[in-house]
């Protein structure tokens, strides 16, 4: 009896750690297979799974159905998820590049008001992420899942001040001051991101 009670117990906070989590349809796609016989017909969905609270990941699955291509991709997303530093819980800390393939992504930080601009399959990692306010620029190739991996490497990029106060040895202030004042240019913010790396 106290058995039964334990697992109804796990199955429950397993739903409740599943229910945090929102998933969004990026792609889907149909793909054949050559066999003997002809075609064997299958789907293959990318999905990008987010808490909207700075945690986000992206899944790939295949199976001859949507709803279990959908699955997979969901829980593959569910696995690969990351950390993204926010600031003020609505943007990005500072401008950055990605670039998987021929897909490259520009994103910067933006005011209160600006929302979301990007295109399609990044515009979902950002609302899975929980930004509010970010412009995103997309260069070179449209293929969905090149966009998602060149998003993502953007974002792994990311750093927040303490981090990099710490890594420095100062402290945020003087950081957070020297970005405030301007004397910090572009290149030197984008050089502190890529020593992150």
């Amino acid at each position: 009896m106290a058995r039964n009670t334990r697992d109804r117990d796990r199955g429950r906070d397993r739903d409740d750690r599943e229910s945090e989590f929102k998933d969004k349809l990026v792609h889907i796609n149909r793909v054949a297979k050559v066999v003997k016989g002809g075609k064997r017909f299958g789907f293959a969905a990318l999905v990008v799974v987010g808490d909207l609270k700075g945690r986000v990941g992206f899944g790939h699955g295949k199976a001859r159905e949507v709803p279990e291509a959908i699955r997979k991709a969901t829980e593959a997303a569910r696995r690969s998820l990351i950390r993204v530093p926010l600031r003020e819980g609505r943007t990005l800390h500072h401008d950055s590049q990605g670039r998987h393939g021929a897909g490259k992504v520009v994103l910067r930080s933006a005011p209160p008001g600006t929302g979301i601009i990007a295109g399609g399959p990044t515009r979902a990692v950002f609302e899975m992420l929980g930004v509010h306010d970010v412009v995103a620029k997309s260069l070179g190739s449209t293929n969905p899942y090149n966009m998602v991996r060149a998003t993502f490497d953007a974002l792994k990029g990311q750093e927040n001040p303490r981090a990099v106060a710490a890594r420095r040895g100062k402290k945020v202030s003087e950081i957070v001051a020297r970005r405030r004042d301007g004397s910090a240019g572009e290149g030197e913010a984008a050089g502190e991101a890529a020593e992150a790396r």
